[in-house]
């Protein structure tokens, strides 16, 4: 975007609660526009991944469907292979993830032979850990709901930010639907561009710009509702639920990081710009970096880091160098889908079987109209037996099939398999005979599948806690008061604790 009116020295972009208080009307509408189109351009070329999400939550919702063929109301079971899986990951990774109260731990490094740094860093560990559990009444529920939307969809993502209105760090959780990436982004660090779409009420708007955070627009147009994306059509279908349309609903606010040239130097600065999604009216642009993260050849700005607040949670990584990871959903879809198809050909196989029907000769004399037997039931006809038996040519339905049984206890075998959810680390019993040493070798073994996730999701935890590390130099008062999860005992950090580099961060 070039040919903006508004040039703003780099002192006042980072002095400047929202620049676009300092903005013309011209510029706040150019970029707007700008902002919109590559929103617009984003979602364009994730169509197909919506699509494959929405498979993935209908298997694993169990979102019932009307089927017409071969017939109206034919069966449709859908086999919970999937909804399984994420229930067995979800199972084990939660409790091994949050069960202590030490969830931040700082490691120090080089000699502290008073044992200074070393206290420090135990006072940071209670103190985050406190501010995560406690003081973020959000943290542990979301973390709680971001393992089953991992498991499903592959990844998710947490945005650590720092509340003014409340006053302290919060990490909330954002799905994968909500965080709008640039095509030809390949890590969130990188990244070119990256929306989050925030669904806000008027009056949450008018709160910030009460608060200074956002643009007092007086001629602010009505929200205009926004067509429901796949995965939200998923789970109205799922809980029965249907948007409000006669009532106030809420506004699709938009936060984009991007880059843009404010100060006219050449060299395009990350900023953050909200905007409402159905007006494109700007509603807050704010610098996101800080002096400390410009670097400078003689005057000239040549590189500028910004604190990114998203963090991913990925599942299984992409073979294909993608943006977005695999989940159960992709791994476990076409396997459960031709479960489901086995066991419908079944059904659909056997009512065939069991209800029967065919074709009636001209001989047959009976009056029209549909014919069904209850038991114990005799209906008259005019004609006779053996005209009946001539008359009448059953449809030549076979059995269910035993192979076709035998195929799909094949394909629920396999899927376990990838899932992880075989019998032994499920908790089903494995047989009389089955040694007690070797049952837990087969546990020990069928775990092993989950340990390169668990060790992807450390190393992302390590970055939400070093963003919070981050936040907490920047935006913790002087001096905070808190109480210890360990012993219960009031303590009290200063801002000097957090003088150490986020690198300290496990």
């Amino acid at each position: 975007m070039h040919d903006l009116e508004t040039n703003l020295p780099i002192e006042t972009i980072l002095s400047s609660t929202n620049l676009a208080e300092r903005m013309s009307e011209r510029d706040l509408r150019r970029i707007g526009l700008w902002c919109a189109d590559g929103l617009a351009a984003d979602l364009r070329s994730r169509v197909g991944w919506e699509e494959r999400m929405q498979q993935a939550m209908k298997l694993a919702l169990q979102v019932m469907e009307v089927k017409t063929t071969p017939w109206q109301d034919a069966s449709n079971v859908k086999f919970p292979l999937l909804t399984i899986a994420a229930l067995q990951y979800h199972s084990r990774v939660y409790p091994a993830i949050i069960n202590t109260p030490d969830l931040v731990k700082c490691r120090t490094y080089g000699a502290d032979g008073e044992g200074t740094i070393a206290a420090a860093a135990d006072l940071i560990s209670e103190h985050m850990s406190w501010q995560i559990l406690e003081q973020d009444e959000g943290w542990e529920e979301d973390t709680d709901r971001s393992f089953i939307v991992q498991a499903i969809l592959g990844s998710v993502f947490k945005k650590s930010y720092f509340d003014k209105g409340l006053g302290h760090n919060v990490s909330e959780m954002v799905l994968p639907s909500d965080l709008v990436v640039d095509y030809w982004t390949k890590s969130l660090d990188c990244a070119h561009r990256t929306t989050h779409l925030m669904y806000m009420f008027e009056n949450e708007i008018l709160e910030k710009q009460r608060m200074g955070l956002y643009l007092d627009i007086d001629s602010c147009e009505p929200n205009v509702p926004q067509p429901l994306g796949p995965l939200a059509r998923v789970r109205d279908e799922a809980q029965g639920t249907t948007p409000q349309t006669e009532v106030e609903s809420p506004a699709v606010v938009c936060e984009q990081r991007c880059r843009m040239d404010l100060d006219g130097d050449g060299y395009k600065e990350p900023y953050v710009v909200t905007f409402r999604h159905d007006s494109s009216q700007v509603l807050r642009i704010r610098a996101e970096f800080f002096e400390s993260d410009i670097m400078r050849v003689g005057k000239k700005i040549a590189r500028i880091d910004s604190l990114n607040p998203y963090t991913k949670f990925p599942f299984i990584p992409s073979p294909d160098g993608g943006f977005y990871d695999l989940g159960f959903g992709v791994l476990l879809g076409p396997l459960n889908r031709s479960i489901d198809t086995t066991i419908n050909q079944l059904i659909d196989a056997g009512t065939m079987s069991n209800a029967g029907g065919g074709f009636l000769g001209r001989g047959v004399r009976i009056k029209g109209g549909e014919y069904s037997f209850r038991p114990m039931e005799w209906k008259r006809v005019e004609s006779s037996g053996d005209d009946l038996q001539k008359g009448i040519f059953p449809l030549p339905v076979r059995e269910p099939s035993a192979v076709l049984f035998q195929l799909l206890s094949l394909l629920i075998q396999y899927g376990e398999k990838v899932a992880g959810a075989t019998e032994s680390t499920s908790g089903e019993n494995p047989g009389q005979n089955t040694k007690s040493g070797t049952f837990d070798s087969m546990v020990e073994q069928g775990l092993q599948i989950f340990n390169g996730i668990y060790k992807r999701n450390y190393r992302s935890f390590r970055s939400e806690y070093r963003k919070l590390y981050r936040l907490n130099q920047l935006y913790l008062n002087d001096s905070e008061e808190f109480d210890s999860l360990r012993d219960g005992e009031r303590k009290k950090i200063l801002i000097e604790a957090y003088s150490l580099p986020p690198t300290q961060i496990r």
